[in-house]
């Protein structure tokens, strides 16, 4: 058989030759016609997209009046052109190093303590083989999570109050002098964090307990053979196993690593202690909210979210590098 002749006739009558591939990907009709055979599917993912589209895409057309000195009346097309003078005024500003000092170390002491407690909870919770008592556990531990942010401030009033807070009363019992812990700059991130921890622990361990259900139990039953102790198992086949998941998490965290929620930690800020708890969240919600200058604040906010999305793309290309999951 002549080769030479017998190939092109192959090319032409294979499915996937190139100009094929290229009419079928240039023909709309085509695409049309795949979504319609899953217009369920896409009906239900609609309202997601709706939602991102109408509360997330369309106001960040208002981040213009970040280089604009923005005057209501106006409106955003009517106000005058400033460039950069907000963002050079923040960073001229005298509070500029202690609102970002405030809010990196915050957030340091939660990636240090509050991130790796659940992981360690999950993995400890998994070990559980009494059912009850485990979802006991899980009960208690999540609870939290559903306190309202005012109540959950309010119960911190009470709970380290220096003249009825238990906290107090248990220091003066072994001889100890009270301490006025919300009216102490020293005290303020410590307890933040604290209780941070307390409200949030049980309930991101979810996710970390749902990737342990997940671990082929081979795994273990071949370890156990072996000789392998619980340790040893959690050290070789658990915490491997939910690794992916972890540098999801890990990355998502460090994506708003500048960013602190400003509802608590106003709600716990005082004259006293407003040297360390005063964080740029808290700073444009008083110059935009309460005194008005919302060119100002947005270019604050503008600028502490291009702090986080730098962050998060240099965090993620790490974890590639790593050779370890990445979000993209």
């Amino acid at each position: 058989m002549n080769l030479e002749k017998a190939q092109p006739v192959q090319e032409i009558q294979t499915p996937s030759h190139p100009e094929i591939k290229a009419h079928t990907k240039r023909n709309p009709l085509a695409i049309f016609k795949k979504m319609g055979k899953s217009w369920e599917l896409y009906l239900f993912l609609l309202p997601t997209l709706l939602y991102f589209v109408i509360f997330k895409y369309v106001p960040m057309y208002g981040l213009q009046i970040a280089f604009k000195d923005f005057i209501a009346v106006d409106g955003i097309w009517g106000s005058p052109w400033v460039g950069f003078d907000h963002f050079q005024r923040f960073f001229q500003s005298y509070k500029f190093w202690d609102l970002l000092k405030n809010s990196l170390l915050i957030n340091t002491y939660q990636l240090i303590f509050a991130f790796p407690l659940p992981i360690i909870f999950a993995l400890m919770l998994n070990q559980v083989t009494h059912t009850r008592f485990k979802k006991l556990v899980q009960t208690v531990t999540y609870a939290p999570h559903f306190i309202s942010v005012v109540v959950l401030v309010g119960m911190i009033l009470l709970f380290l109050s220096p003249s009825s807070g238990f906290v107090n009363n248990f220091i003066q019992l072994f001889g100890g002098e009270p301490i006025y812990f919300m009216g102490s700059e020293s005290w303020f991130k410590s307890v933040y964090v604290g209780s941070e921890i307390w409200q949030t622990t049980g309930w991101s361990a979810i996710i970390y307990i749902a990737a342990l259900t997940s671990i082929d139990p081979n795994l273990h039953e071949a370890a156990i053979v072996d000789g392998a102790s619980k340790f040893q198992r959690v050290l070789h086949i658990d915490l491997p196993g939910i690794m992916p998941v972890i540098m999801i998490m890990w990355i998502l965290q460090i994506g708003h690593f500048v960013t602190l929620g400003y509802q608590k930690i106003l709600l716990m800020q005082n004259d006293l202690n407003i040297g360390s708890s005063e964080v740029i969240q808290t700073y444009v919600y008083k110059s935009g909210i309460l005194n008005s200058q919302f060119s100002y604040a947005a270019a604050i906010g503008l600028f502490e979210n291009a702090i986080n999305f730098i962050l998060l793309i240099m965090m993620n290309q790490f974890a590639k590098k790593m050779k370890q999951q990445s979000l993209f």
